[in-house]
């Protein structure tokens, strides 16, 4: 059963549901549709039947069989998706960074009452506070959070809150997957050096202590440190309101930045392969395609002028031997792709690749920027709190002293 949700009106949903079935009824068989306003929700039921009529085959056996990067069902997602778009109906956006939840979970976590949005909230400060993941690991049982961690195992990462066992002693851990992807071992890994990054600068002090012995001998001095203090403070809180997002906001901000950065570099690295291993398969079929010929016209020659061919392109026959050995070995399967068709796409992923670093490198000047904002704006209030500090610590030395 396929789910087009979307929060506008009934006769967008029934325009998009009737599109739909004419899209996916090529690839399934549909049994029928129905538009539903539920809870203030306006979705589409569209039943679909798991055996072809005509084949007498599965949806599984017949869409998702080999080896093919999507399943079937992300297909009807992708048809779905552009059509809501078309209507302007709402969709998921980027939904392989997040898992899926039912709209019982989605409603909690509107009222902040969710488990795993505390869980995922709680993780995000043991994030903070950590050195690195050993000592993340460490700190979680500070903060509530039981852990199961075993490098080992595919499912490696496991979390549940300790009041969560406290409460159902049956209840069982949460991957780490089904948290999100920022909630991985490897991602909370980035994220803990990314944070890192983020608090590595530290403020310099531009509060000039006057409760030194030095000032309670110069009144002149005393006032020279005063004005000087006064300026700082005053241009810290400047600083302060030159922008109107809190500091939790500007790191938030900087960290997700650092962490899409993050995200794009497996991507990038996939297509760097890609590419490395194009320049190698392309010579490769070349250097065939210039000495095939020697082959050819050898295997079709016999008795004495096969011997005679051989010892004269002796040095074209060993190089033939030498790409096709190079040919097996860079395609194990023997499908050789055509030399244009494979131009065209490491040109492509060049294009790509190129586009994809201007992406990260947008993305890594955002996150600079800022972490900057953040910093400045850390700095400032750090530089008003010593100001007061230094204030009333000068009145309570003067009082002392009359």
């Amino acid at each position: 059963m396929i789910e087009i949700v979307a929060d506008f009106n009934v006769i967008r949903v029934d325009i998009s549901a009737n599109t739909l079935l004419r899209r996916i009824i090529q690839i399934a068989n549909l049994n029928g549709a129905t538009t539903r306003k539920n809870e203030q929700v306006i979705h589409n039921h569209v039943i679909v039947n798991n055996v072809n009529f005509y084949t007498g085959k599965t949806f599984e056996t017949e869409h998702n069989q080999g080896k093919i990067p999507d399943r079937a069902w992300s297909k009807l997602r992708t048809i779905s998706d552009e059509l809501c778009r078309k209507h302007g109906l709402s969709i998921i956006e980027n939904p392989h960074l997040s898992k899926g939840k039912s709209h019982w979970g989605w409603e909690l976590d509107k009222q902040n009452l969710s488990w795993k949005e505390q869980l995922k909230r709680t993780i995000d400060e043991v994030i903070k506070v950590s050195e690195d993941f050993e000592d993340f690991l460490a700190k979680c049982a500070d903060f509530g959070i039981l852990v199961d961690y075993n490098p080992e195992h595919k499912i490696d990462l496991k979390f549940m809150l300790a009041e969560q066992k406290e409460r159902n002693p049956r209840a069982k851990f949460t991957r780490a997957k089904t948290l999100g992807y920022f909630y991985e071992s490897q991602q909370i890994k980035r994220r803990i050096e990314s944070y890192k990054y983020q608090m590595s600068h530290r403020p310099t002090a531009r509060i000039i202590r006057t409760t030194a012995e030095k000032f309670q001998q110069s009144q002149g001095l005393t006032n020279w440190a005063d004005r000087e203090n006064m300026k700082a403070a005053s241009q810290a809180l400047n600083e302060m309101n030159a922008s109107n997002s809190t500091l939790e906001e500007l790191e938030s901000a900087a960290h997700r930045a650092f962490a899409e950065f993050m995200v794009m570099s497996t991507p990038q690295m996939e297509l760097s392969d890609r590419i490395h291993k194009m320049e190698e398969q392309i010579p490769a079929i070349e250097k065939y395609h210039e000495f095939v010929a020697y082959h050819k016209k050898y295997t079709s020659l016999e008795g004495k002028a096969k011997t005679k061919y051989k010892s004269d392109f002796c040095y074209e026959l060993d190089e033939y031997h030498k790409a096709y050995k190079k040919l097996i070995e860079l395609f194990p399967d023997a499908h050789i792709p055509k030399l244009s068709k494979l131009k065209t796409e490491l040109e492509k992923a060049r294009t790509d690749y190129a586009q994809q670093s201007a992406e990260r490198k947008a993305l890594k000047k955002e996150a600079d920027r800022l972490s900057r904002l953040a910093q400045q704006k850390r700095d400032s209030q750090r530089t008003v709190k010593r100001y007061l500090q230094n204030e009333q610590a000068a009145k309570k030395k003067k009082g002392q002293l009359e």
